[in-house]
């Protein structure tokens, strides 16, 4: 395929150049968004006089009927060429003739890449915010199928404080819905419209960027055309969004790889969703949480990548930023496959009620409440927590768990103790109590559960 920017030079690249120069590999995925883009600026150029309307119409039509062969299969995209502008270009020229050279009239391929990579993400976080939203409803309703379940909560991955297991999945629940925000917010910044920028000076022709920006949804246009072909902030923002809803993903696997292990068996992952050993046959392992934390670092790598192609560059474009898209379309890619198959996942785990129930009542989480409860009849708070630490260490000792010492033993540490300390150290009372707003309490879970369905409708 020629070279459309022949002129300066022959053109007469070494084929070891070509392909190191050549981006149609991955750039090529935008061809919708190329062609889109490219209607519009034949729109523009015949409504500003800059072209006739019957050649726009048949640069419309040409380009329409590109698109309608590589969306069919009738065209496939030539490898060989530099681009999928070039390609696009070239192939529009074969079809309508020299009216086709006239498509890149007040325009270059510096602001024609940020407008495509702008149009391509701009769909593509519709799809993520999509997905992120099934996942949270799949992660509420589990919730909210578990809303007074008793679990141990922890700190430092040491039993803590009785709460319920739909309190717990809530907590990722407010994550994906700030992800969700984020994505919000980062399509908000990148809906600006940088093509007319051209090279990076503007043009001499009377464009009407205004109206290319309407034509493709836009709510603005780029203030400096320096800044509209060397503006990648909104790739980084989003890969920075991603990076953050992968960890959450990560923290979200690490804890079902530890609560389907035999040492917590708190839920079991469907056959679907797991995978065995080779050779040792009674393992169920939870490979597709441990792939989406291990994908975790790869997005990670992808923000750290983009970050350090554009920490050195001077303005306006370079031929380093070609490296941004490979990047973004890796972490974009990661994150819909992650979400997809986690969604699955935690729509088919099984939870089990007895074993968590279990846990919390061999783990001593209600030590606070007795505290409290001593607080409650009049002792100062340390005192309490010294008194209450006591009892747990002499519990340990004799084998005794809190809900079933004899009232004497505790009349031993303290003669404010009476019956009323059994209701106290009663794990769904300890639960029941904690009211407060966002506590762990039923009722509590059931507005948080009610919050998250009213902001996913």
């Amino acid at each position: 395929m020629a070279k459309m920017w022949q002129g300066r030079t022959e053109g007469k690249t070494s084929q070891i150049a070509d392909d190191f120069n050549s981006s149609i590999s991955f750039d090529s995925r935008m061809f919708k968004q190329d062609i889109t883009g490219s209607m519009a600026h034949a729109s523009m150029l015949a409504a500003t006089g800059i072209i006739k309307d019957e050649e726009a119409q048949t640069l419309l039509d040409g380009l329409q009927s590109i698109l309608d062969d590589l969306l069919s299969g009738a065209l496939q995209i030539d490898a060989s060429a530099e681009d999928i502008h070039m390609f696009v270009e070239q192939v529009l020229t074969e079809r309508v003739g020299d009216v086709g050279k006239k498509l890149h009239t007040a325009r270059s391929r510096n602001d024609q890449v940020a407008l495509d990579l702008r149009l391509y993400l701009r769909d593509e976080i519709d799809v993520i915010e999509d997905l992120t939203k099934k996942l949270a409803k799949t992660v509420t309703n589990k919730a909210e199928e578990n809303y007074d379940v008793i679990v141990p909560g922890y700190t430092h991955l040491q039993r803590a404080q009785p709460i319920t297991f739909g309190h717990h999945l809530m907590a990722y629940v407010m994550m994906l819905l700030r992800d969700m925000d984020r994505l919000n917010d980062t399509k908000k910044r990148m809906n600006t419209s940088p093509i007319g920028s051209c090279a990076l000076a503007g043009t001499t022709y009377p464009t009407d960027r205004g109206f290319e920006a309407d034509k493709l949804g836009f709510d603005s246009v780029c203030q400096n055309s320096i800044d509209g072909v060397s503006d990648r902030d909104f790739a980084v923002e989003l890969l920075g969004n991603l990076a953050t809803l992968m960890m959450h993903l990560s923290r979200f696997s690490e804890e079902i790889i530890l609560w389907c292990s035999w040492e917590f068996r708190f839920v079991e992952l469907s056959d679907a969703f797991t995978t065995g050993s080779s050779i040792m046959p009674q393992k169920k392992n939870a490979d597709m949480a441990e792939l989406v934390r291990g994908k975790t670092a790869r997005v990670y790598g992808d923000l750290m990548a983009l970050l350090t192609v554009l920490k050195g560059l001077p303005l306006a474009y370079n031929k380093d930023m070609q490296e941004d898209k490979e990047s973004v379309f890796d972490a974009v890619d990661t994150v819909k496959m992650c979400l997809t198959v986690f969604t699955g996942m935690v729509e088919s785990m099984t939870v089990k009620p007895e074993n968590m129930l279990a846990a919390a009542q061999n783990g001593f989480i209600n030590a606070t409440d007795l505290a409290d409860y001593l607080v409650g009849q009049g002792l100062p708070f340390r005192d309490a927590y010294h008194i209450s630490g006591q009892i747990v260490g002499y519990c340990i000792k004799e084998h005794q768990v809190l809900e079933t010492l004899p009232l004497s033993v505790y009349q031993t540490f303290s003669p404010l103790f009476d019956e009323n300390v059994y209701k106290a150290v009663d794990l769904v009372e300890c639960v029941k109590r904690r009211r407060s707003f966002g506590g762990t309490a039923p009722e509590s879970v059931l507005k948080q559960i009610e919050f998250a369905k009213n902001y996913l409708q």
